[in-house]
């Protein structure tokens, strides 16, 4: 079984987003990165992603506020920055305490620097398959990973398991838009097993640990796992059994190092075509 690995896709991205840069006068587009408390994953995904900009030769700023705060007072900052005109794009960490309406806030976001694909703007271009829209950055690194191995997704079945928002349905779409032929699976679905073993391309989604395994996987099928999860002995894995599916997958990515690297490339190339698209290039 070959390994799809994260840090290539991630290093053509890179020459993707310079390439991009090229004539940009002037600072390098800034990202602002807000958070809401200290949730341990979204500190963690900030350390990446503050990271991942350094690399990439553009700017990133931390919005952190205290858990507490009141919903009136986030809006308030938040459309602060939303209006700021040296921030380029905006990644909002989800979710949000139960104080702030999660939703007032992804209506109000800047669909222009809507980086995670959020808005209800940028929703309605990715379902309706127009390239000026910012996709989620997890489902669009899917598509990454596979373009960048080479694997063909015209005409082939793809199945995902996973019916998020935040993965499963726009990368659907996103699938739908590369001609795939695609099946929305999901926990509450009959014969998952059997639905699974069709996919020439397998996408797990669901956030359950190692939850697909051997007798999901078709042979000869390309795995994509997006999961990240902890196991029982507390080191991050997957949404696949990983160990149980060599020599029956064609293909597949790891965790850690495989979708998830690609993730925060796919958000500082958001950030590069935003900047050129506000600057009218």
């Amino acid at each position: 079984m070959e390994v799809l690995k994260g840090a290539a896709v991630t290093a053509a991205i890179k020459e993707q987003v310079q390439g991009m840069m090229e004539g940009l006068e002037g600072q390098p587009p800034k990202l602002a990165i807000v958070r809401v408390g200290e949730r341990p994953d979204d500190l963690s995904y900030e350390r990446g992603a503050m990271k991942r900009m350094e690399a990439f030769g553009l700017r990133a700023q931390s919005y952190a506020f205290p858990e507490e705060i009141n919903g009136e007072d986030f809006k308030e900052a938040f459309a602060a920055i939303n209006r700021d005109p040296d921030v380029t794009g905006i990644l909002l960490l989800k979710p949000l305490p139960p104080q702030i309406p999660e939703r007032e806030i992804e209506a109000i976001i800047d669909p222009a620097k809507d980086l995670d694909g959020i808005s209800p703007v940028n929703m309605a271009k990715v379902f309706a398959g127009e390239a000026d829209g910012f996709a989620p950055c997890t489902a669009e690194a899917v598509v990454e990973v596979l373009k960048a191995y080479g694997i063909p997704i015209s005409g082939k079945r793809a199945v995902i398991v996973g019916r998020s928002l935040v993965v499963g349905r726009p990368l659907a779409m996103l699938l739908l838009k590369e001609n795939a032929t695609v099946t929305v699976c999901h926990t509450r679905t009959k014969n998952l097993e059997e639905e699974c073993r069709r996919a020439e391309i397998l996408v797990a989604a669901a956030g359950r640990a190692k939850m697909l395994g051997a007798s999901h996987v078709g042979e000869q099928a390309v795995v994509i796992d997006v999961g990240i999860n902890v196991d029982e002995d507390g080191k991050l894995c997957g949404d696949v059994d990983f160990a149980s599916i060599d020599g029956r997958a064609a293909m597949a990515t790891p965790v850690p190092g495989g979708v998830g690297a690609v993730t925060t490339a796919v958000l500082a190339k958001h950030l590069a075509q935003a900047a050129k698209r506000s600057r009218g290039l």
